[in-house]
Order: C-alpha cells, then sequence, then structure tokens
C-alpha cells in the first residue's frame, strides 16, 4: 500500500467510523448528540415537506402529510448510515487494491447486506468483509430496538394529552379548564393535576431528548398537539398561582418548574434562543388585554378572583416569563395546531435550523430594554 492509498484507506475509515458513531448516539446515547449529518437529514427533510404542505390549503390536509415527516425521516436514517458505511469501506477496498472502484464499491454494498456473491482472496480484504457485515447487522439491530422505544414514549406521551381534553375542551384553554375545576367543586383540589403533569414533563424531558425526533411525532388527531397541551397546563397553573383566590397547592409551582426547564432542554437541542435567566419585568408574547379577557372570563362564571387585577398580571407575567419563547419557538417550529397563547403567537422559527447556535446566557441590559420595548423574537411593536 503506498502512501496515496494508505490517506485513502484512513480516509474511508474516517467515514465508515464516523457513520458507525452517529448511528450509536442516535439510537443508543441516552441524551441530545448533536450530529451536523443526522441535522441535515432532518433539514433536508424537513424543507422538502414544508415546501409540499404549503400547497394544502386546509390545516387538516397540512396536518396530514406533516405526519408523516417525522416517521419518513426516521426510515431514512438507517439508509443514510448504510449509504455512509458503504461508501467508507469501499474506499478502504480500493486501497486494498480491489480495482476499479466499481467494484469496489459492489463488494462493499455486497458486505454490508451480507449477500457475498464476491469472495475476497486477500486476508485483510476478508477482515474488512466480515468487519462489514457484523456493521451491517448492528445496524439492523439497532433499528429493531429503536422503533418500539419511540412508539412506547410516543404513546405514554399522548395518554395524558388526550386525558387534557376531558379537562380543558378542545382546543384546552386555561379558562375552560379553571371554570370546569370550580363547577365541579375541584378547584381547591388540584393537587393531584399537578403532580400527573409534573411526572408528565419529567418524561418528556428525558424521552424528547434522548430522541429528540419525538418532538416532530404529531397526535392521532389533528386537533391535538403535545406542545399545545403543555402551554395549557402551564399557563392554567400561571393563572391558578397568581389570579385565582383559592388556597393553593404546593405542587403546582414544582410543576411549572418542571415544565420550564423540560422545554429549555428540548429547545436546547432544536435549537430555540431563550434567555435562561428572565426577570419578572422581561416581556411576554401575552398581551395586557388578553390576559384581562380571560380575567373576565373567570369573574363572570363566578370563580373566585383576586381583587388587584394589576398584581395578578404581574405575578402571571413573572410565571410565564420562564417559558414563554421555548413554548412559542416549539409550537411555531413543530406547526401545531391551533392553541391559546402559543401557536397564536408571532414567533421567527419556521423551522429545525441547520446551522443556528441558540443564545444560552442572560441577555445584556440594552438587549433587555429593547424587547421590553417591544422588539425581538416573538414581539410587535
Amino acid at each position: 500500500m503506498n502512501p496515496a492509498e494508505g490517506i485513502v484507506f484512513a480516509f474511508g475509515a474516517v467515514i465508515a467510523l464516523g457513520t458507525l458513531l452517529v448511528a450509536i448516539q442516535t439510537v443508543v446515547v441516552p441524551r441530545a448528540e448533536k450530529s451536523l449529518l443526522i441535522r441535515f437529514v432532518y433539514v433536508g427533510m424537513g424543507v422538502l415537506f414544508s415546501v409540499i404542505a404549503r400547497r394544502r390549503k386546509t390545516y387538516e390536509a397540512r396536518d396530514a402529510l406533516l405526519a408523516r415527516y417525522a416517521p419518513t425521516t426516521l426510515m431514512l436514517l438507517p439508509m443514510v448510515w448504510a449509504t455512509g458505511v458503504i461508501y467508507g469501506f469501499s474506499l478502504m477496498f480500493w486501497a486494498l487494491d480491489v480495482r476499479p472502484y466499481r467494484e469496489a464499491l459492489v463488494l462493499s454494498g455486497w458486505s454490508l447486506t451480507t449477500l457475498g456473491y464476491w469472495v475476497a482472496t486477500d486476508l485483510f480484504t476478508q477482515v474488512l468483509v466480515v468487519a462489514e457485515a457484523l456493521v451491517g447487522l448492528g445496524i439492523v439491530a439497532l433499528l429493531i430496538s429503536f422503533l418500539p422505544l419511540m412508539h412506547s414514549a410516543f404513546s405514554a406521551r399522548e395518554a395524558t394529552v388526550a386525558r387534557l381534553e376531558i379537562r380543558a375542551g378542545n382546543p384546552p384553554t386555561p379558562e375552560a379548564m379553571i371554570i370546569l375545576a370550580h363547577e365541579t367543586g375541584g378547584l381547591e383540589d388540584m393537587g393531584e393535576t399537578w403532580t400527573e403533569w409534573e411526572h408528565w414533563f419529567i418524561h418528556i424531558e428525558g424521552s424528547h431528548q434522548t430522541y429528540p425526533a419525538l418532538a416532530f411525532f404529531r397526535s392521532v388527531r389533528s386537533d391535538r398537539s403535545w406542545v399545545t397541551a403543555a402551554g395549557c397546563i402551564l399557563d392554567t397553573a400561571a393563572i391558578m398561582l397568581s389570579t385565582v383566590a383559592v388556597p393553593h397547592s404546593p405542587a403546582a409551582p414544582f410543576m411549572i418548574r418542571s415544565g420550564y426547564v423540560a422545554l429549555r432542554n428540548i429547545a436546547d437541542f432544536l435549537p430555540i434562543d431563550y434567555d435562561p435567566a428572565p426577570s419578572q419585568t422581561s416581556p411576554i408574547t401575552v398581551r395586557r388585554h388578553e390576559f384581562n379577557e380571560a380575567y373576565e372570563a373567570l369573574k363572570s362564571a363566578g370563580v373566585p378572583v383576586v381583587k388587584d387585577r394589576e398584581q395578578a398580571w404581574r405575578d402571571y407575567a413573572g410565571w410565564r416569563v420562564n417559558y414563554d419563547n421555548c413554548l412559542v419557538g416549539l409550537a411555531s417550529i413543530t406547526s401545531a395546531p391551533p392553541g391559546k397563547w402559543s401557536t397564536d403567537r408571532p414567533s421567527p422559527y419556521q423551522r429545525l435550523p441547520l446551522f443556528h447556535r441558540p443564545l444560552r446566557r442572560p441577555l445584556p441590559p440594552l438587549l433587555r430594554d429593547l424587547r421590553r420595548r417591544g422588539f425581538g423574537p416573538g414581539r410587535r411593536k
């Protein structure tokens, strides 16, 4: 093997090994590993589906198309992994005097798929053939174990989302959930609800970080979404703590904290910008008049509300600021169905960015002031 062939062999080994590591990171490693190859696949498929979805006239038609985006992309990943492995090993075979390159490429394909139509005579070539066959079997094994885990996590997420319709209507709103709790005498006994959703947020934080594709898996019905459900339950707890004049369960603030921590960690991978240390007076996308309308709706329904509406607004905004940017960004980037104070907010995110890196530090005073005046992501002048 001359120096030029040695360089080609090393280059092929790097490609094959790198592709295999990407597959392991995607399926086995229990955390969100950033990979340019995987992001390229998701962004490319996202652009394709977005272009086609724009031609659909109704939301239901767009939703039916977008529901195939994440599953199609997932099934494309093994093909991408196989292509990278075949190409990498073909370069190594070529460096080991399997000529012309077409023969090296065919040998690599046969080795990965274990068809075995071409028998290698050289010892090192035979070792590579066996190694690539083992890699091919490993990719198949990863795929077999990967899909059931994805569907199990999806089913666990959607069960809680479906139950929210019973308590908060469809689409779910904080006012509907609070009014129904008041009418059924459960307004002061919502501790179990907050605990259930705290566990739900812990579940999606773990599953959506391990398998980020889950964020794009759409619900079984076009009018449901895990993002709008998260926004509804967080806003319900925030309004309960700030506006409703009843003894509050200590589980409510813990649920809000688990919620915004989960949304932030998911937003880290997508990625979506947010201020990790917002002040209570930082701007939010919910307008004061919108909060006043919710306040009046609760009051008209007989729900006991605090008398100081100004303080109630400040308290609500102080809770909402922790998850506002993440919620609106996730709602936009996943094309969630209509939801109050989530999908109806302006957002700079339309699809998964390829090279964008999120801001992960407190905003400087000047930028804070600009956002407070109505400039910046998710705000209108």
